[in-house]
């Protein structure tokens, strides 16, 4: 290949790379127009899922609504103890404990619970 051919061939990959790189933005942006950001569908999904799985025995909200034989921890005191870090609720929902039914979630669903226990912490 002769040297203008090759530069012609670097600047035609260039070139589809950008218009790539500026499609996949568009379709990002178009995606959340309506204001919510992945964060955001994260709380609500995990929302979701705190409300489905762990209400029974969790106050899951600021409301303190919980079964009235529950006497799990709930998630807004969990948010807010000093050693609640994201990397520490992923890894205790990844466990097994004796006192909790043995709920099997995947990678996403647990960075959904985590988001949204973590969204209740007070500043």
């Amino acid at each position: 290949m002769s040297m203008p051919n090759l530069r012609r061939h670097t600047w035609l990959h260039v070139g589809v790379a950008i218009v790539l790189a500026l499609a996949a933005m568009l379709l990002i942006r178009l995606h959340y127009a309506n204001g919510a950001t992945p964060a955001a569908d994260s709380v609500q999904a995990g929302r979701k899922l705190a409300e489905a799985w762990c209400s029974q025995c969790h106050a899951i909200d600021a409301s303190g609504a919980r079964s009235q034989t529950a006497t799990a921890p709930d998630f807004v005191a969990v948010a807010n103890m000093p050693s609640t870090t994201e990397l520490a609720l992923k890894v205790f929902l990844q466990s097994s404990h004796p006192t909790m039914p043995n709920v099997i979630l995947t990678a996403e669903q647990r960075g959904d619970l985590v988001n949204y226990i973590l969204s209740l912490k007070r500043s």
